[in-house]
């Protein structure tokens, strides 16, 4: 293990992160559990950073996978491609956007700059609406976007981007506000903004935002912003790369929980369709989708082995009522949750939907983040073989709790519990 990570270390980016003082090596995993190349044996309550969102080594996807890569395994976007086909037609017709079309990408990061390429060609505007505390992925458009300075590496940025309150229920200048209270001061901020600017090409914003530790506003926000955006002809681009497929347990989408004003213009996914096969993709109005003036392809975006994945394990969500069971487990993970941590004075609050739960951590006495405890608790969880995720933005620090959706009544008591001994040892 310090060899690889030695070898790591010698030919890989410093700014490249990896968990835990002593880095893992995981080598393979069964259900909801991996195991390191020491034969440690983990639950995994992050699922390679909610990618992982059936179950690992599903059987289902791994036939899918085998039989696909015996006949071909790739062929680009220039031919003919039965099983994309197959997906598309099945995630448009879940979407709720109507006449929907859809183009596969290879990940989250580059969907999402496919939204925004569609966005601003379509309405001829370059400059965009972002949240802050926001994270949309890596490509330099999409750090552009980024309202999260941990993982915003650069100011420069092909794009005017202007930032929006309403992200993060819970701090800010709104906080104390009810939730009504909130919407409408929200509401009231992004028309003033407007009023100082030319008419922006799109919003994008995270129905949950992900890395910035699992806040979300109120429900019925992003219905209201609607109402505004319409007025302008402002496009709504919901990214879903780590909401979407029913981890939030009451909706399919995210967005659902915004749905009041209809659905969104734009929706990016990837992350959990795929089980870890690498897919992303972007849904849209044919008239949005299809603005484009000049030719494009994608050379590995739809290749058939994933896309024969994302089938497979789409089915199983559905036959299995993953959604479901997010919503039936994930609750009472929760509320498990806030009763190990109704006695931790540095355990500001515990939030989140289904089986995407956030467990933020402050300094006892304040309201000052605690990055310390965070990563402590990473590897006092690890130490008793769970592994879970953390994240945050502008003074916070979070724990990201995040497992398969598959995820078992007992197992979801085993993890709280670990997690309420990292907890305990780290006060």
């Amino acid at each position: 293990m310090r060899d690889l990570h030695a070898r790591h270390r010698k030919v890989l980016p410093d700014w490249l992160a990896l968990y835990y003082e002593d880095p893992l090596e995981i080598t393979h995993g069964e259900g909801r559990h991996v195991w390191d190349a020491e034969g440690n044996r983990y639950l995994d309550f992050f699922g390679g950073i909610l990618t992982t969102m059936t179950a690992h080594a599903l059987p289902e996807v791994t036939k899918a996978v085998s039989e696909q890569a015996g006949r071909i395994i790739h062929s680009s976007t220039l031919y003919l491609n039965r099983p994309m086909v197959d997906l598309a037609e099945r995630i448009a017709q879940l979407s709720g956007i109507p006449d929907a079309r859809v183009f596969f990408t290879t990940s989250g990061t580059e969907a999402n700059d496919t939204a925004l390429l569609l966005a601003t060609t379509h309405r001829r505007s370059n400059t965009v609406l972002a949240m802050r505390n926001s994270y949309h992925g890596r490509s330099f458009s999409a750090v552009g976007i980024t309202g999260n300075r941990g993982w915003s590496p650069t100011s420069l940025s092909p794009l005017q981007t202007l930032y929006v309150h309403g992200g993060v229920r819970g701090r800010g200048p709104f906080a104390a506000l009810s939730d009504a209270e909130f919407i409408e001061a929200c509401v009231e901020d992004l028309k003033d903004l407007l009023g100082h600017t030319r008419p922006p090409a799109a919003l994008i914003a995270e129905p949950i935002q992900g890395v910035g530790g699992f806040t979300s506003p109120p429900d019925g926000l992003y219905a209201a912003f609607r109402e505004v955006l319409n007025a302008y002809g402002i496009l709504w681009i919901a990214d879903e790369v780590q909401t979407g497929w029913g981890r939030t347990g009451e909706h399919f989408w995210g967005w659902q929980a915004h749905g009041r004003s209809g659905p969104p213009d734009i929706v990016t996914f990837a992350k959990g369709i795929g089980n870890g096969m690498s897919i992303g993709g972007v849904i849209a109005r044919s008239e949005i989708m299809n603005c484009l003036d000049a030719n494009s392809i994608s050379t590995f975006g739809g290749t058939q082995v994933t896309m024969a994945a994302g089938l497979a394990n789409l089915s199983y969500l559905l036959e299995h009522d993953l959604q479901g069971n997010a919503r039936r487990v994930g609750g009472l993970l929760i509320e498990r949750l806030r009763a190990v941590v109704a006695q931790d004075p540095g355990v500001r609050e515990v939030r989140g939907r289904g089986l995407m739960i956030g467990v933020e951590l402050t300094k006892p006495g304040t309201d000052q983040a605690d990055p310390d405890r965070a990563a402590a608790v990473l590897e006092a969880a690890r130490a008793d073989g769970l592994l879970i995720g953390k994240g945050g933005g502008h003074d916070t620090s979070a724990l990201r709790v995040a497992p398969p959706l598959s995820l078992t009544v007992a197992e979801a008591e085993e993890g709280a519990a670990i997690l309420e001994g990292a907890l305990r040892s780290t006060r």
